[in-house]
C-alpha cells in the first residue's frame, strides 16, 4: 500500500442510494478509498429544507464537520444552532448530532478520528413540529 492516495470525493460510490434517503441526501464516504487507519472523512450534501430523520453518536469516534456551501441548522444533544459557509464544528464521540439544510441546501465535509464502525444511531431526535 502506498503511504498517500488521492481521489475524487465526488467519484466515490453515493451510499445515500443504498439507504433510500436518495435524491435529498448524497453521502460518499472516503476512508475505505483513501486507506485511512485512523482518520475518515466523507461529502454529504442535503437537499434545500432536508432534516436528517435520525441523529447519531459514536462510541471512540471524534467528528470534525466543515460546512462547504448553503445553510441550515445542527441539533447537538438537546441545542440547535445555525451553520452557515466555512462554520467547522467538532464533537466528542458521545454527542448526538443531526443537520438540516436551510432553503438553498447544505453541503458538508465530516472528518472522523477513530473507527468508523461505532456509529449508534437515535431515531425520533428532532422534535416533532
Amino acid at each position: 500500500m502506498s503511504d498517500y492516495a488521492i481521489q475524487n470525493l465526488k467519484e466515490l460510490d453515493d451510499s445515500a442510494v443504498q439507504f433510500g434517503l436518495s435524491p435529498d441526501v448524497e453521502a460518499r464516504f472516503g476512508r475505505k478509498a483513501l486507506g485511512g487507519k485512523q482518520s475518515g472523512l466523507s461529502y454529504q450534501r442535503f437537499a434545500p429544507g432536508y432534516r436528517q430523520g435520525f441523529g447519531h453518536r459514536h462510541e471512540r469516534q471524534e467528528e470534525t464537520y466543515v460546512i462547504v456551501s448553503g445553510s441550515g441548522r445542527i441539533k447537538i444533544g438537546d441545542e440547535v444552532h445555525d451553520v452557515r459557509a466555512l462554520d467547522a464544528i467538532r464533537l466528542d464521540p458521545d454527542v448526538p448530532r443531526a443537520f438540516e439544510a436551510g432553503p438553498e441546501g447544505l453541503e458538508l465535509i465530516a472528518f472522523g478520528a477513530g473507527e468508523s464502525g461505532d456509529a449508534e444511531m437515535l431515531e425520533d431526535f428532532w422534535p416533532a413540529g
